[in-house]
């Protein structure tokens, strides 16, 4: 694997040092969500109260819960002591990347698996800066990649390297099939831990005739935030099918759907009605914007 695109792979590659670089441009940019919540990143999950991890031991004081009380100090010291818990808020994210063949292409700057990607990082970043863990799965032609949840710069690290690698491969095996997208976030959810938020970049490409009841069940047992990756010429051209040239000198072919170009986009509305979060991604937006589009609702109709 590369360590670094060359020109002419520009957009079509995923770049990890790019991917580690872009913790510097989360650190630079607002995070008002996280006043507001007291969680981590842009993308806040449930928060459960005591949780199982003691933080410390000391004495008794009056309104604690006799629940809390450790007997093994008591009974040595001879004065009543209890355990004090930390929060047991839900600090995991998964990021889920949607390396499927349909993902593999863009019109400007850069492919639309390859944005999928930089926003993803951007969103471990914020999440880890905020004191939680990162974890990902990566939805692709092949086997799903797992990067088991971690905690601090290591565990980006590891994001990062995964998704340069699983792009790689899923440029290789781009002439696959590709396999509907509501099997694989059932897939994925099968290996989020409980209590996890889950962070979905994809275009929403060859669904699947269940995504709607798979995304809602998700919705009820994590919190869902789906960010729609776009191309431009998604939302200016007319639906149908595309011709462009691949970076192995060969003509492909790409469809747009109905539901996008000049009509107004449904999907959104729709996404919110089964309790999920959409943030909007624009592929040829530079890293400050993608950061920016974290935060904003989508307005339904755009």
């Amino acid at each position: 694997m590369p360590a670094t695109a060359s020109p002419d792979q520009a957009g079509t590659f995923v770049d990890a040092d790019l991917l580690l670089r872009l913790g510097h441009v989360v650190r630079h940019l607002p995070d008002p969500s996280l006043a507001a919540s007291g969680r981590p990143g842009g993308f806040p999950s449930r928060r459960r109260g005591n949780g199982l991890d003691v933080r410390d031991v000391r004495l008794y004081a009056d309104g604690d819960d006799f629940r809390h009380v450790d007997a093994m100090t008591t009974a040595r010291t001879g004065r009543v002591h209890v355990r004090n818990f930390h929060d047991d808020r839900d600090r995991t994210a998964m990021l889920i990347a949607d390396f499927r063949p349909p993902m593999l292409w863009g019109t400007r700057r850069r492919f639309r698996s390859v944005a999928a990607a930089e926003a993803l990082a951007m969103s471990g970043w914020r999440v880890i800066g905020a004191g939680g863990r990162v974890g990902l799965m990566v939805a692709g032609a092949a086997d799903m990649a797992y990067v088991a949840p971690r905690a601090r710069d290591r565990a980006m690290a590891q994001v990062a390297g995964a998704l340069a690698q699983a792009h790689e491969q899923a440029s290789e095996a781009r002439s696959a099939s590709c396999p509907p997208l509501d099997e694989q976030l059932e897939r994925a959810a099968r290996l989020a831990p409980t209590g996890a938020s889950l962070v979905i970049a994809t275009g929403l490409d060859h669904p699947g005739p269940d995504l709607d009841a798979v995304l809602q069940g998700l919705a009820r047992r994590f919190d869902v935030t789906v960010l729609l990756i776009t191309d431009r010429l998604e939302r200016s051209g007319q639906a149908g099918a595309y011709a462009y040239y691949g970076e192995d000198n060969a003509t492909h072919w790409t469809r747009l759907g109905a539901s996008i170009g000049t009509l107004p986009d449904p999907r959104p509305a729709r996404l919110r009605a089964l309790g999920v979060t959409v943030r909007r991604i624009d592929a040829s937006a530079d890293a400050a914007d993608i950061g920016r589009a974290l935060e904003e609702e989508v307005a339904d109709g755009l």
